[in-house]
């Protein structure tokens, strides 16, 4: 699961490059999970809240394909994912104040020391 977090971040940084789904077929990706992957994208987004975008699932496919409906729910979580994290940055840089911020800075600093000490 992180290894395919890792890459959709690295997809979405080459998106202008090519498209998500050319790029999942390049890297080995099967073209059916290539499909459900931006099927589930599509969808992942519009359930976190983006105007853009439509709800996409080829069900009977879904249904019938596992490595369709692996990618389409991959697909979905990460771009859910990646969008509501996105808006929560956006809340936090808007409407926290400077104490706040020094707050989360403090304890983002003492759970670093509380993972390092043996």
């Amino acid at each position: 699961m992180w290894r395919c977090a890792g890459m959709l971040g690295l997809l979405l940084l080459c998106a202008g490059c090519q498209s998500t789904h050319e790029d999942l077929i390049a890297k080995g990706y099967p073209p059916a999970f290539a499909d459900g992957f931006d099927d589930g994208c599509v969808s992942g987004r519009q359930a976190a809240g983006a105007m853009t975008g439509e709800f996409r699932k080829n069900v009977p496919r879904y249904l019938k394909d596992k490595q369709y409906a692996e990618g389409w729910s991959d697909g979905f979580r990460q771009c859910q994912a990646m969008l509501e994290n996105h808006d929560r940055e956006d809340y936090r840089s808007h409407h926290w104040d400077d104490r706040e911020r020094a707050w989360q800075q403090q304890k983002d600093q003492d759970a670093a020391r509380a993972f390092r000490s043996p």
